[in-house]
């Protein structure tokens, strides 16, 4: 198996790595690449525009799901609500095109982002050592892997839950629902996105545990600070005022901080020696040979000995 994982990390060097080695290029020609790059990304993202928006209609039906139904683990399925019927309207003339602008350039932004880190990591990666480029590389692909998870969790599970709740209990206080898109819209990709770095949390930490920013036992040091503070930034994240979407937000913040503590303390760096770890055996050296230890103090005559004043009074 050991041999195996050898082979697997000796093939990934020779073909992947040692071939992005640094050509020490001037800083014009990173400017020139990096402008290249900026230039294929902006292309990418404006034809695959080109397609969401074509299918803008599609995708906001998708979006209005979690609206209508609510997601069943059990049997991996959608079961319809008591808010089946609840219609979305447009309060000005041009809502609904933009809204169809809005949703297609999302889904296209995220859509590309595996390419975007692509091209990000062919940009950085010369400039990095062989083993800060082995974990970059698993780093960057997990971000990525968070982000869509945490989406999925929230279009899924929290989304679905937290509209069911919000607007039973409008309809139950006696009101009519009539949802205007926009606002439909901004509240449900403004909660996919949230969820989406709300998931990169433990990354966020391992990374800061891995360049010996914080370590573990400072992590827990802190802890009523970082409940206190996932509360704080769920109030400014949500698009809501109500506390019911603040601890939504804030509730999966916190244990993922806790998430983070149990990972930093398998990637914290390990701290450098003191520079006095040394002193103990030198002493201990030079007690053997009958000798003090020598600490760079220049030898002195008796005449300069200042010995422990004493009270002449005795």
């Amino acid at each position: 198996m050991s041999n195996g994982l050898n082979s697997l990390n000796q093939w990934l060097q020779d073909t992947i790595f040692k071939p992005l080695e640094d050509k020490k290029m001037p800083v014009m020609e990173h400017l020139v690449e990096l402008q290249v790059r900026l230039t294929r990304a902006v292309i990418i993202i404006a034809v695959v525009f080109v397609g969401t928006f074509f299918f803008a209609d599609t995708l906001v039906k998708w979006l209005r799901i979690p609206l209508q139904n609510m997601f069943m683990p059990g049997s991996l399925s959608w079961v319809p609500t008591d808010l089946a019927t609840v219609p979305l309207v447009f309060l000005a003339p041009a809502e609904a095109l933009w809204q169809n602008v809005k949703v297609a350039g999302l889904f296209a932004l995220v859509g590309v982002t595996p390419y975007l880190l692509f091209e990000v990591w062919q940009f950085v990666v010369p400039g990095l050592h062989a083993q800060e480029r082995r974990f970059v590389g698993p780093f960057v692909l997990l971000s990525a892997v968070a982000f869509y998870a945490g989406v999925s969790f929230s279009f899924f599970f929290v989304l679905p839950f937290a509209l069911n709740f919000l607007i039973s209990y409008g309809v139950n206080a006696g009101f009519v629902p009539q949802i205007s898109i926009a606002q439909y819209v901004g509240f449900a990709l403004w909660f996919l996105m949230v969820f989406g770095l709300i998931f990169e949390v433990p990354l966020a930490i391992t990374l800061m545990a891995k360049f010996g920013w914080v370590d573990a036992p400072f992590l827990k040091r802190y802890r009523k600070w970082a409940l206190l503070g996932s509360f704080i930034f769920a109030a400014v994240l949500t698009p809501t005022p109500d506390p019911f979407n603040q601890c939504l937000m804030a509730l999966p913040m916190y244990i993922f901080y806790e998430v983070g503590i149990i990972s930093a303390g398998f990637f914290n760096k390990k701290k450098p020696a003191e520079e006095g770890a040394g002193m103990p055996a030198m002493a201990t050296a030079a007690a053997g040979n009958g000798k003090a230890p020598s600490v760079g103090i220049p030898n002195v005559g008796d005449s300069d000995y200042v010995g422990v004043p004493t009270d002449r009074r005795r």
